[in-house]
């Protein structure tokens, strides 16, 4: 049996262009269903389980896949914004706890979201090293935020304006790290958390200034009336809260009015859901209030679709791809015909020459699919970015 293994191996390595395009050809086609399959279902295993971990979500009326995406994973487009009237609103009907969140701006390489502190309770955040976030400008950094940003507790990371267009006027805000997150696994671990008020003086609604009524100000006073202060264009406003700075920043309006894109409600129980969605369903209403794991199976549902149509294009292939590895054995017999009938004069039995061409044939097969379940592996390991990639084409 070695001999004919070794005669197999000579002939194989001989015609290695062949025998590589066999073998490449085997992979592609036991590898492709079987690294569709791990990528969906790994995806599927993720999405299930940040959906299902967020009972409800409140959130302008639209798309409500929209709505969760940038929630929850804090992708796709912002959706309009909401009143912060609402959380008090959820709060007042004891049938949930709310939980803000503001995640429209971004540093340079990670998502701000603006949020409090039972968020981080909610979710089972803890601190690798450093503290929470106690003061206006102080932010949590996720595991991966912090990697990519190189930084740590100590450190400063700038917001990034919405537009390079912005004339607005909103400076980005210089924000002081106190704490890094244990790696969680979850989108969390990419976002530089902040506290919505914070999230507000980045969009402009609140800021810090000189103290007009202090003397070396007066030349920035252009006239004042009682304790009314009207100051001119030169006043310096400040783009970077510290503990000195701090007690002059100031918003302008009613915070009940201040927007968020999203709010986590985490009902009571499932009594309490209920009575909390049906508040939700009059016509009147600007907001819409939805269950992620339903919209998140909506979703799946729609790429399984996908997936299914795509495997039966890939057998269709698949038996071509056979059909043609068939033709291709069955005319190299026939060019391989003199040799054979030199190893049957020289005592080669007919089942020695069969064992032969199955040795040459098991060979590649064998290699191909050891091969596709070699990059298998890898493609496990990258379930995670092709979901991030899943959830930004969606």
């Amino acid at each position: 049996m070695r001999d004919v293994l070794y005669l197999a191996y000579r002939y194989l390595v001989y015609h290695r262009f062949k025998t590589a395009t066999l073998i490449g050809s085997i992979m592609l086609i036991v590898y492709l269903p079987i690294g569709l399959n791990v990528l969906i279902g790994e995806s599927s295993r993720q999405l299930t389980t940040r959906a299902t971990a967020s009972p409800l979500l409140v959130g302008a009326k639209g798309s409500p896949l929209e709505l969760v995406l940038r929630a929850l994973y804090f992708e796709a487009d912002v959706p309009a914004d909401i009143h912060f009237s609402e959380v008090r609103r959820i709060n007042r009907s004891e049938f949930a706890t709310a939980i803000p969140i503001h995640a429209r701006f971004h540093t340079r390489h990670s998502p701000i979201v603006g949020t409090s502190l039972m968020y981080f309770d909610y979710r089972q955040l803890r601190l690798a090293e450093g503290r929470m976030f106690g003061m206006l400008g102080e932010c949590l950094l996720g595991a991966q935020a912090a990697q990519l940003a190189q930084v740590g507790p100590g450190d400063t990371i700038l917001s990034s304006p919405e537009s390079v267009f912005d004339i607005a006027g909103v400076y980005p805000l210089k924000m002081r790290v106190v704490g890094i997150l244990e790696p969680s696994g979850t989108p969390d671990d990419r976002a530089v958390f902040v506290d919505y008020k914070t999230a507000w003086v980045i969009a402009g609604l609140g800021h810090g200034h000189q103290d007009l009524s202090r003397s070396d100000a007066a030349e920035n006073v252009l006239r004042q009336e009682g304790d009314h202060i009207v100051a001119n264009a030169s006043i310096v406003q400040y783009n970077e809260i510290t503990p000195e700075n701090v007690a002059s920043f100031h918003f302008h309006g009613q915070q009940d009015e201040f927007p968020l894109t999203a709010i986590l409600a985490v009902p009571n129980d499932e009594k309490s859901s209920t009575l909390l969605q049906g508040r939700y369903l009059g016509t009147d209403e600007v907001v819409q209030i939805v269950v992620p794991s339903s919209v998140m199976r909506e979703l799946l549902d729609t790429v399984l679709t996908v997936q299914r149509y795509f495997l039966i294009a890939v057998g269709i292939i698949a038996s071509a791809t056979l059909a043609t590895m068939a033709l291709v054995f069955t005319l190299s017999l026939q060019l391989r015909r003199r040799e054979m009938e030199t190893m049957l004069k020289i005592g080669g039995s007919r089942a020695r020459i069969a064992g032969l061409v199955a040795a040459e044939i098991c060979s590649v097969l064998v290699v191909g699919v050891t091969l596709a379940c070699l990059l298998s592996l890898p493609t496990y390991w990258l379930a995670t970015s092709a979901t991030q990639l899943l959830i930004q084409l969606s």
